[in-house]
């Protein structure tokens, strides 16, 4: 099956922009090895995505699905910098890291990163990313021109590489989530023990109180 899911990934160009419905270009290639999603709903990838599945999978072609959008030439984001807040949504947004910057700094696209999935446009509070035709010549050399092979590697790389980080901060997370509260039970624990010993005091003092005392004469 994992040869079969790599064999899948590699006609689909690591947008991972979500149109086919899954928040990877992977898992939409999971799907279709598990016979649970069709060929034909990736819009970046196209009639060449669709052909190039359908001849891998032995399977008739068919037009791409427009309830997942439509081909268009690849575009490319770009952000007026004057505009913009630093606010770092756009950078959460995007799959492939494809944009730097701080917070409350100025961010900006690294175009030869972007992907032009369009993720970062909708999260903008102040509006101010726009998606443009990418000024580069087509590589009519590799299945996608819009796609050179070294864009879609080092595509599927960045995601690959953001996704361990936010799996590996969302553990760092729940660890230090799992040793405050381990520190506070402690810190219960200590707090129920010292009760327990000042009352035992208490008692060992009433025990022996002159009253008593007096009482046993």
């Amino acid at each position: 099956m994992a040869a079969r899911v790599q064999a899948i990934d590699e006609w689909l160009p690591q947008t991972q922009c979500t149109q086919c419905s899954y928040p990877r270009c992977q898992e939409y290639a999971v799907a279709i090895a598990a016979g649970e999603a069709d060929i034909n709903q990736c819009p970046p990838g196209g009639d060449i995505t669709i052909r190039g599945l359908a001849s891998l999978l032995g399977k008739i072609g068919k037009p791409l699905n427009p309830e997942f959008g439509v081909h268009k030439t690849k575009q490319v984001a770009v952000i007026d910098e004057a505009v913009c807040i630093g606010c770092v949504m756009c950078i959460k947004a995007c799959p492939t890291d494809a944009i730097i910057g701080t917070a409350k700094a100025m961010h900006t696209v690294i175009e030869q990163d972007c992907t032009g999935c369009e993720l970062c446009v909708e999260p903008c509070p102040v509006d101010c990313i726009d998606m443009v035709e990418q000024q580069q010549s087509p590589d009519l050399t590799w299945r996608w021109p819009d796609y050179s092979p070294a864009a879609t590697a080092r595509a599927r790389r960045q995601t690959v590489a953001k996704l361990a980080r936010e799996q590996q901060r969302e553990h760092d997370k729940s660890s230090l989530h799992k040793l405050r509260e381990l520190r506070q039970q402690k810190g219960s624990d200590q707090i129920k023990q010292d009760i327990a010993a000042a009352l035992e005091r208490v008692a060992a003092r009433t025990d022996t109180s002159p009253a008593d005392s007096d009482t046993k004469k």
